[in-house]
């Protein structure tokens, strides 16, 4: 497994790589990996005949300094990790300077996709996401990229921004990685406390259930009852749950509306804030 820290490296190791052919499978991650982010490596490696893996903390996706500043860091412990799984051909880890050498004044426009849930509670968090994700693309070239469910809006949105700069990568979606109590494995999840932890795993606990609920329960009565549970642990505090189109993440308010349905929710728990959705079948 090479460890790469520059962009031109990164580039001349692809072009060796494809010498004779071959596809590229990118898992872009900003570290503090976990086996969520290997499940996004076992389905590169399926699928591509090299896989290159980004470890990068962006800084313009965070609209809270303190959020950056405690972002979980250990380059060391997962490229020890990625090397134990032995499925990664190369590591890009490059300097905000590499990729930022100057500012990115960039502006991206993905519609009603970017001013909900995340949008309206992170402003500029996604146009960040687009010009990071649109760097490390132009840099890495795949053929695939692999993106975990467990952030469905971003999904949404690098959807789009492929769409729209008219790239030819594939998007695969994976799905939600849970730890054994039901909780979804997050770089987050080392932040929280003993007890913390112990209280965050009845975030998918509340949701499993509103899934059963949904065959009894009107779209707002179930949104209601969703956030009261929630609110009613006093480790947990709200910040948004809505059941919107799988598609176009606008809010749902029947059941027979066509069009899947999911339901995504962010939680804060303490100084930690967490994310999850599920679908409704």
């Amino acid at each position: 497994m090479k460890v790469i820290t520059s962009r031109e490296n990164l580039r001349h190791y692809r072009s060796m790589l494809l010498t004779e052919g071959g596809t590229v499978g990118f898992v872009p991650t900003m570290g503090a990996l976990h086996q969520g982010h290997l499940s996004l490596l076992d389905a590169a490696a399926l699928v591509s005949d090299h896989v290159i893996v980004s470890i990068f903390v962006n800084p313009t996706q965070f609209n809270d300094p303190n959020d950056l500043r405690n972002y979980p860091r250990n380059l060391e412990k997962d490229l020890a990790l990625l090397a134990g799984q032995g499925k990664t051909a190369a590591v890009f880890a490059p300097e905000v300077e590499d990729i930022y050498p100057e500012p990115d004044l960039r502006r991206f426009d993905f519609g009603p996709l970017e001013k909900v849930m995340e949008g309206a509670h992170r402003p500029g968090h996604f146009n960040g996401v687009a010009q990071v994700v649109s760097k490390l693309f132009n840099i890495v070239e795949p053929h695939k990229a692999f993106f975990g469910e467990k952030d469905f809006q971003q999904l949404a949105v690098i959807r789009q921004l492929v769409l729209q700069e008219q790239s030819k990568i594939e998007i695969v979606p994976c799905p939600i990685i849970r730890e054994s109590d039901g909780l979804a494995m997050s770089s987050r999840n080392v932040l929280l406390s003993v007890e913390e932890r112990l209280h965050a795993a009845h975030i998918s606990g509340i949701l499993f259930k509103a899934r059963e609920l949904r065959r009894t329960m009107k779209v707002d009565l179930l949104t209601e009852w969703v956030v009261r549970q929630l609110n009613n642990d006093p480790f947990l505090k709200v910040e948004y749950f809505q059941i919107v189109d799988d598609k176009t993440l606008m809010p749902v308010d029947s059941w027979t509306q066509s069009g899947g349905k999911q339901g995504c929710v962010a939680v804060k728990i303490g100084k930690v804030r967490l994310i999850d959705n599920i679908k409704f079948d």
